[in-house]
């Protein structure tokens, strides 16, 4: 916060260390959604073990990717500030507004809809409207200043992560399970055919966000050394986490059970604990709802924050709070976008499904560019300093693009779904580019494809 007889403009602080960092890297990921899609796969036997690897190693992919281009390029703006600079204005707005800005609602939404479910199902009645009072309540702090939402963020990961070990462990226990048997699981390991490419996706799913820490780089203290630290033990906690909580679902549940359920984690504990299962799946997804919801409202604002920094957003959004620190009309902006279709739409059944996967398969375009980002700035500036470096470079990304672009087309379990993703996508990117376009052209005055200096980025 600003000393009192501080009279320069108010800006970004920088103190946020490893601790929340990494907390801000799992809330990015570890939501109810990530372990709803991760349950439903697991429906599909042991084979799903070898997905879930698959797609941690697509996740170290797009790590690698956005641990080489915040680092080089530490600012707020994200993924915008490295398109910008790496493939033009046009390009940078188009994949920010519609890989994020409109894509990360449908999972905040789906989150508050998943948690207003779930504490319906145990508390009938009791809890109306807990989705928009945490979503106001989150708002406010974030709004307060980034210690805050630091310590709030710390918290709800590391309660989040001792019960999702709790529920885990308690999954290995077979006395009354009612799934398969760690026989019939290696003989189906041992059986896996190509459709686990299919399941990749499934599980891919359930890694998607760990960038949102990037935005708050700008705010860290030795980035350098913290964020490779936390965005790797992040990725690798997720990896035993998920395989814990799957082999506790296929152990636990039968196949049929796991794959046609749209709350299979309150399953799960249901089973586990039965009488003290309500109190400790509240917990889990109060925590899980939170923490998603919580890195969202921080990391959003900051890429606005960038974006109007570079003139590709009224110039509000860079406005910075004089006494909090924080990008205020961002964040209010931001929840908004949340609040409100979630006011309206709330109550509508079958969307949660839909929502979770066309979010998805925007936040895997964004992925895709930031791969293209790494490739590009590689041969336009060769000889800058990179404190991080992408391992056995350009293998990663290409690995990363074709993966991801599989994942994209193989987006929905029928072509009714798919058609419906595609649908929302097609819709999305053409505003996004409609707004791109004018902007540019007519505002800005700029070739679309016109990339702004490095220096003239960092200067911002």
């Amino acid at each position: 916060m600003n000393n009192p007889g501080n009279t320069s403009s108010p800006s970004l602080k920088k103190v946020l260390g490893f601790s929340a960092l990494f907390a801000a890297a799992m809330g990015g990921v570890a939501s109810q959604s990530s372990f709803v899609s991760l349950l439903n796969g697991a429906g599909n036997g042991a084979p799903f073990f070898i997905a879930i690897f698959i797609a941690f190693i697509l996740t170290l992919c797009y790590v690698f990717s956005y641990l080489e281009l915040s680092l080089m390029m530490p600012k707020a703006g994200g993924l915008g500030t490295y398109t910008t600079v790496a493939l033009g204005h046009f390009p940078a707005i188009i994949i920010i507004l519609a890989g994020y800005v409109a894509a990360t609602p449908f999972g905040g939404i789906t989150e508050l809809m998943l948690l207003e479910k779930i504490v319906d199902i145990i508390y009938p009645g009791v809890f109306a409207h807990l989705g928009i009072m945490l979503l106001v309540l989150l708002t406010v702090l974030n709004l307060l200043g980034i210690n805050i939402f630091s310590s709030v963020q710390n918290t709800i990961v590391y309660v989040l992560l001792v019960s999702v070990f709790i529920i885990g462990v308690a999954g290995i226990n077979g006395a009354d399970a009612k799934g398969t048997g760690p026989a019939e699981l290696l003989q189906q390991l041992s059986n896996t055919k190509r459709a686990v490419l299919s399941l990749t996706v499934l599980a891919l799913w359930s890694f998607a966000g760990l960038e949102f820490v990037c935005p708050l780089l700008e705010e860290a203290k030795q980035p350098e050394k913290n964020l490779p630290k936390a965005m790797l033990l992040a990725a690798v906690i997720l990896l035993v986490v998920y395989c814990l909580i799957a082999f506790a679902g296929m152990r636990q549940l039968p196949a049929a059970t796991l794959t046609k359920s749209d709350t299979p984690h309150w399953l799960l504990v249901n089973a586990l604990f039965t009488k003290t299962g309500g109190f400790i799946m509240v917990v889990f997804a109060v925590t899980a709802t939170s923490c998603t919801a919580n890195a969202i409202i921080a990391g959003v604002p900051r890429m606005l924050y960038g974006m109007a920094h570079h003139k590709q957003l009224p110039a509000i959004f860079k406005r910075i709070h004089p006494h909090w620190d924080t990008p205020w009309f961002g964040i209010l902006f931001f929840s908004l976008t949340i609040l409100v279709p979630f006011i309206l739409i709330s109550k509508t059944s079958g969307l949660i499904f839909l929502m979770l996967i066309s979010s998805a398969v925007l936040w895997l375009m964004a992925y895709i560019v930031a791969h293209i980002n790494v490739l590009v700035m590689r041969k336009k500036y060769p000889a800058l300093n990179r404190p991080f470096k992408t391992p056995l470079y350009p293998l990663p990304q290409l690995i990363g693009i074709i993966g991801m672009g599989y994942a994209i087309y193989n987006n929905s379990p029928s072509v009714e779904m798919a058609a419906k993703v595609y649908t929302n996508m097609g819709l999305i990117v053409g505003i996004a580019t409609l707004y791109a376009f004018c902007w540019v052209k007519y505002v800005m005055k700029k070739k679309l494809f016109e990339a702004e200096p490095i220096n003239e980025a960092m200067a911002d």
